[in-house]
């Protein structure tokens, strides 16, 4: 089975997971267009079409990670990853975005702004929400500045084993640069552990196409190749350890390994300055979009109103029927006061 992977299809590989997202350990082939659900299911939130595949159970709805790192690696089908993570076969690779991930994190936790990130080295293509704009504002992110950031004193250069790579190669930069990345999330998170430790959950989704290009300058018989594929998996799985202890073993690591996709995506790319707070314009003056909350607000302000509606008639009927010379103790202290007098 592992052979037939290799030879015919894309993976997707979860690292690490919490106990309360169960991933059975199964060949269940996995279509790309429904990752995102996958994503969206072990955080606890819903999806519009139910996902009938096995592999992702139900888990304990009480306790939902904190986190999801999804890591796409792009120019290879199979990597060869540790044995104790669990991997799936992807059927129909599509090109897909966690942007209904990231939609439905912005809906329901806006007030306490949590972190989304997702980010693309190669094509310098970066979102920004909530707390991230202030965690990963020293983030490198375009190819200037990633070059630059390689060539820094506390960079990865000092202490990967580069082995047939090359430092003054475009094509070898731009996968280490990639690595420098994960390295770079890694530590700023850790600067900013109380983030880890909110209520609101976290997103992070990258791109990684460093591979594919070195597959495509030596070719994938090479043993630049051959050394690039391990040190990738190295860092991923580093990368994975640090993120999963920086939540404290709540958070959910997956990799997805794809050759090709079979279409390119076609997105809107978003700024890196974008804050959390910023609206989009409304020029019909159209209704805000239906909010999960509105049933919870809406039960509790009609039944607290029949309820203030309620006593004011208890309360009006009664003053209405009151003898003052008998049910009030104003009248009949007053009284006793004047017959003493």
């Amino acid at each position: 089975f592992c052979l037939f992977l290799g030879v015919h299809g894309d993976e997707f590989s979860v690292l690490r997971s919490p106990q309360s997202v169960v991933f059975r350990d199964g060949s269940w082939p996995i279509p790309g267009e429904r990752i995102p659900d996958v994503a969206a299911l072990s955080m606890g939130f819903s999806v519009e079409d139910d996902l009938s595949w096995p592999g992702l159970a139900v888990g304990d709805l009480f306790h939902r990670p904190r986190a999801t790192v999804l890591v796409t690696v792009k120019g290879v089908d199979k990597l060869a990853l540790p044995v104790k993570g669990i991997s799936y076969p992807i059927e129909n690779a599509v090109p897909f975005s966690l942007d209904s991930v990231a939609n439905a994190i912005h809906t329901l936790f806006s007030e306490e702004t949590p972190v989304v990130l997702q980010l693309a080295p190669s094509e310098e293509r970066v979102y920004m929400v909530g707390k991230a704009n202030s965690v990963f504002e020293d983030l490198s992110v375009t190819l200037r500045q990633l070059r630059n950031r390689l060539f820094q004193d506390n960079s990865i250069l000092s202490s990967l084993p580069l082995n047939s790579l090359s430092r003054n190669n475009e094509v070898d930069l731009l996968f280490l640069s990639e690595l420098q990345v994960l390295h770079d999330i890694a530590s700023l998170l850790s600067r900013h552990k109380h983030l880890a430790k909110d209520h609101s959950p976290d997103l992070y989704s990258l791109e990684l196409a460093g591979l594919e290009e070195v597959g495509k300058r030596y070719g994938e018989d090479s043993q630049q190749f051959k050394d690039a594929s391990q040190i990738l998996v190295d860092s991923l799985q580093k990368f994975a350890d640090e993120m999963f202890n920086l939540y404290s073993g709540n958070a959910v690591v997956e990799v997805v390994a794809v050759k090709a996709f079979n279409s390119p995506l076609t997105r809107k790319s978003r700024s890196i300055l974008q804050s959390s707070e910023s609206k989009t314009e409304n020029p019909y003056n159209l209704a805000y979009p239906y909010n999960y909350n509105y049933s919870v607000i809406f039960n509790i302000i009609l039944w607290m109103m029949i309820g203030l509606a309620l006593a004011v008639i208890v309360i009006s009927y009664n003053l209405w029927n009151m003898d003052p010379g008998y049910d009030s103790i104003i009248y009949r202290m007053t009284n006793q006061k004047i017959r003493m007098d």
